[in-house]
């Protein structure tokens, strides 16, 4: 009797040793309304398949905040798009390739900073100009813009104004600009419903792109593709084999048009983040 309670006291901690030996699942985002959906359908995409228990720290701030927690351990996994990746934690030139940007960032992240680079999502996420549609029928590029001649006051958002790939990206169209105004991105659109500013910078899959808004044509190609993809840490897959294959099944779920009504659900309809993603997992078969 003395030596099976021996030997169940030995495989329990034995079991409990190689469970404290797996660093914690701890999931993190930025703080906008995509990437705070995103690391949610990743939280309890794994807390399902995985059957752990998942942290959630979503809402961190911008992407040098996520990167540098990422580095230190703080979060494990965090969405993220290729060309930021490429321009503000690599620093390098961003290309218009979105096959060399993959392939760049991948190779990079692997080898300075044992970070994985996984599968794209599956839908491109670039900065976009937005105008009324109202008096802009004749008028379909940022290059149209310019030789309509017309002064414009333009609203952007802290982030876009201060990133290399962002408002300093324009120079080439010689924007004929009267002022540039910055906020949070969520207060953008009221600027220009209520004529506060002429055109404004927002992402393709922004949820409040209805149509009374007008994306402008990148006809110069300055802004870099924005490849929504997972970073997670080397060390993290390792531990778990379970962890890649599980991570690989949301790759190419998300579409540009599907990642607009998400956030349209939560930006415009206000419902809960938890709720939207749930109800996306189990529509794509994951739940």
């Amino acid at each position: 009797m003395l030596r099976l309670t021996s030997a169940a006291l030995l495989c329990t901690a034995l079991l409990a040793s190689c469970t404290s030996s797996k660093k914690p699942l701890v999931v993190g985002s930025k703080n906008e309304t995509e990437q705070m959906l995103l690391g949610e359908i990743v939280a309890q995409h794994l807390e399902h398949r995985l059957g752990r228990p998942v942290e959630r720290r979503l809402g961190l701030g911008n992407t040098a905040i996520l990167y540098q927690a990422l580095l230190s351990g703080e979060i494990g996994i965090y969405p993220e798009y290729t060309g930021l990746i490429e321009s503000e934690i690599l620093k390098e030139p961003a290309n218009s390739d979105p096959q060399i940007v993959l392939t760049r960032v991948r190779q990079e992240m692997a080898r300075i900073t044992q970070v994985e680079v996984l599968d794209p999502l599956g839908f491109d996420n670039p900065s976009v100009m937005v105008v009324p549609s109202a008096g802009m029928e004749r008028i379909a590029s940022l290059s149209d813009i310019v030789k309509a001649g017309k002064r414009l006051k333009l609203g952007v958002s802290f982030e876009f104004q201060s990133r290399s790939d962002g408002l300093k990206a324009l120079a080439p169209y010689h924007l004929p600009l009267d002022s540039v105004r910055a906020a949070e991105s969520k207060q953008l659109f009221a600027w220009l419903a209520k004529g506060e500013v002429d055109m404004i910078a927002a992402r393709a899959t922004d949820g409040r792109l209805t149509p009374e808004w007008k994306i402008l044509a990148d006809d110069q190609k300055v802004f870099p593709p924005y490849q929504a993809c997972l970073l997670a840490r080397q060390d993290l897959i390792a531990a778990d084999p379970a962890l890649r294959p599980a991570l690989a099944e949301l790759s190419g779920k998300l579409h540009e048009d599907t990642m607009r009504k998400l956030n349209a659900e939560v930006d415009a309809a206000n419902r809960p983040l938890a709720t939207v993603a749930s109800d996306f997992l189990a529509q794509v078969g994951l739940k």
